[in-house]
């Protein structure tokens, strides 16, 4: 398979210490690509030397096909990237600001910037002094300058960093649709599993600047454990009915007094039936699945009893 983006044995150390190590990264035309990890794990170090900001000690990056070298100027016009916090001139407006960047990029489109603009709902303050903008209004300026130019690949470091969760769900909704629209690869780095896990096809988990595992969601979803989960007034009545009344075995008593059956032998009907007619009063049961960050918690847990 062909990638827009990889790299082989991607290593930078400063100071005798590795930062990131032996990182091969894989990531397909026109998907989001989950960058996981903690902060610290090495997720801004990896996304500095995917921009030539800067130079790995050990290793190689391919994008579009061609090896990244420090004179790839036509190749890094087709991307786009925020890492860390983006800056702009605090004087200028968001709207001037953009015009300057597309003056920068030799891009002449009439239109796009009010586009972006709206795209990020700025329209509104595109004519104030990017100093009187918030956190998160700043953020929402730097994705807009992102994609201003159409880039192929867009390479986000922890872009929903300071937003509301309006802000949130918009950089989620634009991203999904810069993908399915215009066939916009995207990476993006987080810790924060529950964006990701809404957004990414694919994820790639780096934990002490390891690769541990990369994986797409759909086989998450496929080969994830699937239990059933259930809230009652009584845990140790309800341990009692599984175990004598319903001869299960495999299942687990939680701190907040729910249960999770992990036995498929038994469906949620039988259960709600079983024990309310035991006197063990239900306040809630349903089918559930492992999510991303029982799935993050536990490759990183395997990979701290490997070390």
């Amino acid at each position: 398979m062909s990638y827009i983006l990889q790299t082989d044995h991607l290593t930078k150390s400063i100071g005798g210490k590795d930062l990131v190590s032996n990182v091969n990264l894989h990531v397909k035309k026109g998907e989001i690509y989950g960058f996981l990890g903690p902060n610290g794990a090495g997720k801004t170090s990896v996304m500095k030397m995917l921009t030539n900001l800067w130079k790995p000690t050990g290793g190689t990056i391919e994008i579009f096909g061609e090896r990244l070298t420090p004179k790839s100027y036509g190749m890094l016009r087709r991307m786009a990237s925020i890492i860390e916090f983006p800056t702009f001139y605090e004087h200028l407006s968001g709207y001037e600001n953009l015009k300057l960047h597309c003056e920068y990029m030799g891009y002449y489109h009439h239109g796009s910037i009010e586009n972006a603009l709206n795209m990020l709902e700025l329209t509104d303050a595109q004519a104030k002094p990017v100093r009187q903008y918030s956190l998160g209004m700043k953020e929402r300026l730097g994705i807009a300058r992102a994609i201003l130019c159409k880039p192929e690949l867009l390479i986000l470091d922890e872009p929903t960093n300071g937003l509301d969760p309006a802000g949130m769900k918009l950089i989620r909704d634009l991203l999904r649709s810069l993908c399915d629209e215009y066939q916009t690869t995207v990476l993006i780095s987080s810790h924060m599993l529950s964006e990701i896990e809404s957004l990414a096809d694919t994820i790639g988990v780096i934990h002490h600047g390891v690769m541990l595992r990369e994986i797409s969601m759909n086989e998450i979803e496929q080969t994830s454990l699937a239990y059933i989960e259930l809230s009652v007034t009584n845990t140790q009545r309800a341990a009692f009915v599984l175990s004598d009344r319903l001869n299960l075995e495999n299942f687990k008593i939680l701190e907040d007094d729910s249960i999770r059956i992990y036995d498929n032998s038994v469906t949620t009907q039988e259960l709600s039936k079983t024990l309310t007619l035991n006197d063990v009063e239900v306040m809630a049961l349903g089918q559930k699945s492992e999510t991303l960050e029982e799935y993050f918690l536990k490759v990183t847990a395997e990979e701290g009893k490997s070390c």
